[in-house]
This record gives C-alpha cells, sequence and structure tokens, in this order.
C-alpha cells in the first residue's frame, strides 16, 4: 500500500510512535524513526522493522528546537530525495492541576507537543510544495477535544494541534497535500499499564466499547490516512476514541 514511500515519524521509540512506525514500514514505506531521548529503544524499534523485511533508520532530535527540526529535515531530503509522509506524534506529559502548574511545566509541553508540530510542518511544507503531494498525520487527543482536570497544558496543546491541523490543511490543499488528525482515547500504554485495576475499570466503564485502545487502533488510522485511499480527506480530526468523544 506504501511502496516507494519515505516515511518520518517524531516520537517513534515506543508507545503509538512506534507502532505506526512499524504499520507504515509493514506496508512498504521506508521509515524514519525520530527520538529525542531513548536511542536504545529507537534502535529496537528500527531492528525490529529491520527483522521484518523492512526498511528504517533512527534520528535523533528534539522536535522542540525549530532549528535543529530544520536540520534534520533537510538532511533526510538530501539523503532520500523526498518525503511523502509526516507524522507529527512526539509528546511529553507534565500533568497537575491548574493552580499549582508551573509555568515551566506549561511551556515544555506546549513546546514539544504543539510548536513541535508547527515545526516539522514549517521545515517540511516547502518540500511537500515543490512535490505537491503530501501525507501529514497530526497527533492529538481526546483529551484536546473533550478537555481533562489536571491535564490544562496537555489538553490545551492537543487542542492547538487540531487548529494548526485545520489551518495548515487549508493553507496547502491546492498543492495536493493532505492534513489530517488522529485523536487517540485512552490507549493501552507505559502510563495506564501503572494504573490500578480499580483506575482502569473506571477508564474502561467511562469508554462506550468498554474496552481501552490498542497502540494498534491509532496505527491502523495513521496508516489509512497515509494511503491513497485518503487522497480526498483533508483538515478532519479522526477520534479513535471507542466512543467517548461522541
Amino acid at each position: 500500500m506504501l511502496e516507494n514511500k519515505i516515511a518520518l515519524v517524531t516520537g517513534a521509540s515506543r508507545g503509538i510512535g512506534k507502532e505506526i512506525a512499524l504499520s507504515l514500514a509493514k506496508e512498504g514505506a521506508a521509515v524514519i524513526l525520530n527520538y529525542n531521548g531513548s536511542k536504545e529503544k529507537a534502535e529496537q524499534a528500527a531492528e525490529e522493522i529491520k527483522a521484518a523485511g523492512g526498511n528504517a533508520e533512527i534520528y535523533q532530535c528534539n522536535v522542540s528546537d525549530f532549528d535543529a527540526c530544520g536540520a534534520m529535515i533537510s538532511e533526510l531530503i538530501k539523503k532520500y530525495g523526498r518525503i511523502d509522509i509526516l507524522v507529527n506524534n512526539a509528546g511529553i506529559t507534565r500533568d497537575g492541576l491548574l493552580m499549582k502548574m508551573s509555568e515551566e511545566d506549561f511551556d515544555a509541553v506546549v513546546n514539544t507537543n504543539l510548536k513541535g508540530a508547527f515545526n516539522t510542518i514549517r521545515h517540511m511544507s516547502r518540500y511537500f510544495l515543490k512535490q505537491r503531494s503530501g501525507k501529514i498525520i497530526n497527533i492529538s487527543s481526546v483529551s484536546g477535544i473533550l478537555g481533562n482536570a489536571g491535564q490544562a497544558n496537555y489538553s490545551a496543546s492537543k487542542a492547538g494541534v487540531i487548529g494548526l491541523t485545520k489551518s495548515v490543511a487549508r493553507e496547502l490543499a491546492s498543492r495536493g497535500i493532505n492534513v489530517n488528525a488522529i485523536a487517540p482515547g485512552f490507549v493501552a500504554t507505559d502510563m495506564t499499564d501503572a494504573m490500578t485495576d480499580d483506575a482502569k475499570a473506571a477508564m474502561t466503564d467511562a469508554i462506550p466499547l468498554k474496552r481501552i485502545g490498542t497502540t494498534k487502533d491509532i496505527a491502523n488510522m495513521a496508516v489509512f490516512l497515509a494511503s491513497d485511499l485518503s487522497d480526498y480527506i483533508t483538515g478532519q480530526v479522526f477520534a479513535v476514541d471507542g466512543g467517548m468523544s461522541m
């Protein structure tokens, strides 16, 4: 489905980003796995792709750094000649009630989750415009749609990703560039694994489909949006949340 496509996935060393990278590679894309902190985990993810017959490499870059993003994308374009798919998944949390939240924690989350997406899109847009094609997939969150107590910074950043997605989609649509967002609900990750059974039960009860999502649920949507099957879809937010936000 994605043969001869080049994909850059940010925050791809673990969780949703890793699963998206694995799934894109399974469909034939050559995948660059961006990471910031854990080189070991990024290498492990790349080795999984290669072991399955795919093509992958890792690239360290803090997406909140505008110039570093520019250098990364310039180098990758020089190496591969093009990038067809950009998945903005990199994200962090610094949870806390608003009254106790520090400015540093607010800024850190917004700078990575929202400005990071802007940084990569800003630097990639010139190449997409020249190609007159490209798929941009931004990972938002159900928290960006509904809000979430204790996550004012995270919810604000993810709501911002939705606004960014819609604005960029309008700007780039005439050149054949598709820009969409995925808003995952509660997904089984390292964070949810650490929760108590009671907390998991309460979370599950709030989901109409009565199960916590998997990283594969999110990756399946990403593969669709990266493929030619989504060529007439842009500026949309797809809630993959078991019905939470309906």
